[in-house]
């Protein structure tokens, strides 16, 4: 009998005269002409700092943000990163998760939007920008939500902080513990808002994880990230999301202090794909603007999402040792969709590897094997291999005539 299973890995080539058509497992995907937009033409500011290039998987672009990250949300691949893992002064980019915990508490049952809020004499003097509630008032969840969102109201922050948790210290701390479970590796928060005080801080990459998981997970309530005004005790207040206002994304929020600059977490989505692009630390309103509409821009021309493989496709066939069958077909456990730049049939490779020979018997959905997806300027991404059928194991007449067979043969 064999002693030892060996790796066996198989490499398929996706070069320039190969066509999906060829590839009966692959699915056709889009292919627009379009390429990047040109960047906006203005002289630069001489008291602006130098751009710096960002790292992509199609090369370096250069953009005057000090920190960013662009994430296709469809996949979770990364497109755009430059200093995303630095803690830095997130400001009003921290109201994401006081909306990702309220969301999650309305998604749970356990806040309705008519859910009438009481409004603290803390809430009501909390400076900075605000939805003018009124002490001694109660105010809808729905109104709070709108007054987060439109208004980037700190004192709507305060309302649903003290709600929620009791204060905002509490507050704070099931906001440190959401941000743990989501994976938010360099974020800590002290307040709802983002009222800038020592040990309050996030990562461009934590804020692009926490808004692609806050569109996956609450997609009933991104409709309000749309609205462009809001009117409350009176006051009419236009979305503080530049790019909301002008129609090139449907969400999320921005954000400004003196220490963290000028910051933006917006997502958008055309054609099916949605981007989520977060930048901050820029020195003006006008450039968080104009470099998260480039920028956003940039992500659709440049970038497609590929369906590579359909669920239940045959991929492969790995041989038994021992079975009722010399063969069984691999299949991929779930469609495999990858972000790829335009031209990746050029680059672009699959890895098949799994043990074998596979010994029986064999049960179908058993994990055999891994698909990888990996090449230049295509992001690595693996899929398991399941088998996709069931192979019994010989009888032992039948398991002795092949043992025989194999030393006699070698086969």
């Amino acid at each position: 009998m064999l002693e030892k299973n060996a790796m066996l890995t198989r490499r398929l080539l996706l070069g320039s005269t190969m066509t999906l058509a060829a590839a009966p497992a692959l699915a056709q995907g889009r292919h627009p002409a379009h390429r990047a937009a040109a960047a906006h033409g203005k002289q630069a500011d001489p008291n602006q700092p130098p751009a710096t290039p960002a790292q992509t998987p199609i090369g370096p672009v250069a953009t005057n943000a000090r920190w960013a990250c662009i994430i296709d949300v469809n996949t979770g691949a990364t497109l755009l990163e430059k200093n995303a893992d630095e803690e830095m002064t997130p400001s009003s980019l921290t109201k994401l998760m006081t909306l990702y915990i309220t969301f999650q508490r309305l998604a749970e049952g356990r806040m309705k939007l008519t859910d009438e809020l009481p409004v603290t004499e803390t809430a009501w003097r909390f400076g900075g920008s605000k939805m003018f509630v009124r002490v001694g008032s109660t105010v809808p969840v729905e109104d709070l939500l709108k007054g987060v969102i439109v208004d980037s109201g700190n004192d709507a922050c305060v309302v649903l902080a003290e709600a929620i948790s009791g204060s905002q210290a509490q507050f704070a701390e099931l906001m440190n513990a959401t941000a743990k479970k989501l994976g938010m590796t360099h974020s800590h928060f002290m307040n709802p808002m983002g009222w800038p005080v020592p040990d309050h801080f996030m990562s461009a990459r934590d804020i692009a994880t926490l808004a692609t998981d806050l569109i996956r997970k609450f997609p009933q309530y991104y409709h309000y990230f749309e609205d462009k005004t809001f009117t409350y005790s009176n006051i009419t207040q236009n979305n503080r999301n530049e790019l909301v206002m002008r129609g090139t994304a449907d969400g999320l929020k921005t954000g400004h202090t003196e220490e963290g600059g000028y910051g933006l977490c917006a997502s958008s989505e055309r054609d099916g794909r949605r981007v989520v692009v977060v930048l901050n630390g820029m020195p003006t309103s006008r450039d968080r603007a104009e470099e998260g509409e480039r920028l956003m821009a940039w992500s659709f021309a440049n970038f497609e999402d590929v369906k590579l493989y359909v669920a239940g496709a045959v991929v492969d066939h790995a041989p038994v040792w021992l079975g009722t069958a010399s063969t069984v077909p691999l299949v991929g456990a779930q469609d495999l969709v990858v972000t790829m730049p335009h031209g990746w049939r050029n680059d672009a490779r699959l890895q098949i590897s799994y043990d074998a020979p596979i010994r029986a018997p064999v049960a179908k959905g058993t994990r055999i094997g891994t698909l990888a997806v990996s090449g230049k300027g295509v992001p690595s991404m693996e899929m398991p291999l399941v088998a996709g059928e069931n192979v019994q194991k010989l009888g032992l007449p039948g398991r002795a005539m092949a043992v025989l067979t194999h030393y006699v043969t070698g086969g």
